[in-house]
């Protein structure tokens, strides 16, 4: 009776938390103005004294944020744990919304476009790979909006196409639940391959390369110094060195901008806050 009463317990778990849920306010989906269908068609991104809280009643873990990122280039962002690069992203995605300050991307303050739109005209290679239960094909073209030439394509710049070739089925080939028939390296590489398919002048990558080996690292890299070369590609760093060749560095701490400006100059700055990361990485 004691343990049938335990589990009944904490079985309510379940029905208070639906319960909260009901009460929770819902995100606005409809936007005010819908973008041209080519938006965002250069990539540039503005953060205008952008200050962002997960809650009314917590602290902002972005504040006062303003920072140009131009069209088309490599943007490294890095800073300690809790410094605020992961929402940075998210606040780019309105995963959590900005309470002071706008973003916006190519004219367009992102504030005002439906929330479906503004996801599906982003790209995002995540630090956990997401695979779902399905097909290869399922997996990179979820909406079949690709024929299987552009699949192929995307899984050769992936470096992929050997694999999946060598598979009964190949792009019918099933992958089970959370991708666990590949590796961790193939399954941030069938992300890349996700990403270019996509198409979109923004990728973000956040912390991608943290827990892959050093050979999947340099493909990724190597795909995006010259298949993503015209995109603006926003690299949250794990490792410094993915970020060494960016065009800017963001050095963000407690959730403030601290500095920003080519890797070479941030190096060479006396009492930087990046050459000090840089060597504490080496």
């Amino acid at each position: 009776m004691v343990q049938m009463f335990a589990e009944f317990e904490m079985n309510m778990n379940a029905v208070e938390r639906v319960e909260h849920y009901t009460r929770i306010k819902t995100e606005e989906y409809r936007g005010t103005y819908t973008p041209r269908p080519s938006w965002p068609d250069k990539g540039n991104i503005k953060f205008e004294d952008v200050s962002v809280r997960y809650g009314n009643e917590l602290e902002p873990v972005l504040e006062d944020v303003t920072v140009h990122f131009k069209a088309g280039e490599k943007i490294g962002i890095c800073g300690r744990t809790g410094s605020g690069k992961s929402s940075l992203t998210l606040a780019l995605f309105r995963m959590i919304d900005s309470y002071k300050g706008r973003i916006v991307i190519d004219d367009v303050d992102i504030s005002r476009v439906p929330l479906l739109t503004l996801r599906t005209r982003l790209a995002i290679i995540p630090q956990d790979p997401v695979l779902f239960s399905g097909t290869i094909k399922f997996n990179l073209d979820p909406e079949s909006t690709k024929d299987d030439v552009e699949l192929w394509e995307a899984l050769e710049i992936a470096q992929l196409k050997e694999i999946v070739a060598e598979l009964p089925g190949q792009l019918e080939a099933d992958i089970i639940e959370a991708g666990e028939n590949f590796s961790v390296g193939q399954r941030q590489l069938f992300c890349l391959a996700r990403a270019f398919l996509k198409n979109a002048k923004i990728l973000i990558m956040d912390e991608a390369t943290a827990s892959i080996d050093v050979k999947t690292d340099t493909i990724i890299q190597q795909v995006l110094s010259t298949v993503f070369a015209d995109k603006t590609v926003l690299t949250i760093a794990h490792r410094m060195s993915t970020i060494l060749d960016s065009d800017n560095v963001l050095v963000l701490s407690e959730g403030r901008v601290v500095e920003f400006g080519s890797p070479e100059k941030l190096k060479n700055q006396e009492g930087s806050m990046f050459a000090a990361l840089v060597k504490g990485h080496y």
